[in-house]
């Protein structure tokens, strides 16, 4: 008996030793590790894509994944209650940055369920001020696992995303991170016939889905790819890296530097697209 226990004992050891003797020494190899795991069926799909998005996280900062300050809904702090209630239920929200005098100055967030405790009671006088929630102001060149961090910390939902020289560039939500790591989250406020392709951000940076119809794409940036050859951006940048590129890989395309922001084993879904000085080449530089 105490032969098999030394026997079990000395296999374990043996183990324990080649595992740690290949334990990965950079993200990408343990992604490989994962990536074989879930080949011979030891991880689940979903449960990979999660755990690239967890790791993804680290790498990826606000501006990125940010709400671009053209697109925010947001309140005037003279707004009358059916007015903010027309903005809550138009856009189906919970979370709404109040705005005083300019659009340039935040003053707080109204969270939707506490206007109905106005509505709930009609003899209470409605004071935006006595409802709104205090803003949270963070760099867009936060990296998001920060941000996921100080979301669950602070239990704030949502954060207003400032620029290098203070401005407002736009708003971030947990939300927004938590699609990040597990992928895009649709509820009944999405409509798919409504959704925006191509979102501006500043200093000449774009994210593109890379489902855009080339047409579209050519359209908003005045430039001339055949929409014969490729249907969407996508087919568009697979070609130009020449493969399918992984999260964060970029590449160099006429006037345009491209980075993946969204992608997967399977296919690619949202690019950031920064013009730079334009080139007379057509010819694609890729880095990783």
């Amino acid at each position: 008996m105490n032969n098999i226990k030394n026997n079990i004992y000395k296999k374990g050891l043996i183990f324990l030793k080649n595992f740690f003797k290949h334990t990965p020494s950079t993200k990408e190899a343990l992604i490989e590790i994962l990536r074989n795991a879930e080949n011979k069926s030891l991880l689940d799909a979903d449960a990979l894509l999660m755990i690239e998005g967890a790791l993804h996280v680290s790498e990826t900062h606000v501006r990125d994944i940010m709400v671009p300050r053209v697109q925010m809904i947001i309140i005037d702090h003279k707004a009358k209650p059916k007015d903010i209630l027309s903005s809550v239920v138009e856009s189906g929200h919970s979370r709404f940055p109040v705005i005083g005098d300019t659009n340039d100055e935040i003053v707080g967030v109204l969270l939707a369920k506490d206007l109905l405790n106005y509505y709930a009671d009609p003899k209470k006088v409605f004071d935006i001020k006595d409802m709104m929630r205090s803003t949270v102001f963070i760099p867009e060149s936060k990296r998001v696992n920060v941000l996921l961090r100080e979301f669950r910390m602070s239990r704030n939902h949502m954060a207003i995303v400032v620029d290098e020289y203070n401005g407002i560039a736009g708003l971030v939500t947990i939300e927004d991170v938590i699609e990040e790591i597990i992928g895009e989250i649709e509820d009944e406020h999405d409509h798919g016939d409504n959704e925006v392709n191509i979102n501006i951000h500043d200093n000449n940076r774009y994210t593109v889905k890379a489902l855009t119809p080339i047409n579209e794409f050519n359209q908003f940036f005045d430039t001339k790819i055949q929409d014969d050859e490729y249907e969407t951006v996508g087919g568009f940048v697979i070609n130009a890296f020449g493969y399918l590129p992984k999260r964060g890989e970029t590449t160099n395309f006429d006037k345009f530097a491209i980075k993946v922001l969204r992608a997967d084993k399977r296919r690619v879904k949202l690019l950031l697209f920064t013009q730079v000085k334009s080139d007379n080449s057509l010819e694609s530089k890729t880095e990783k």
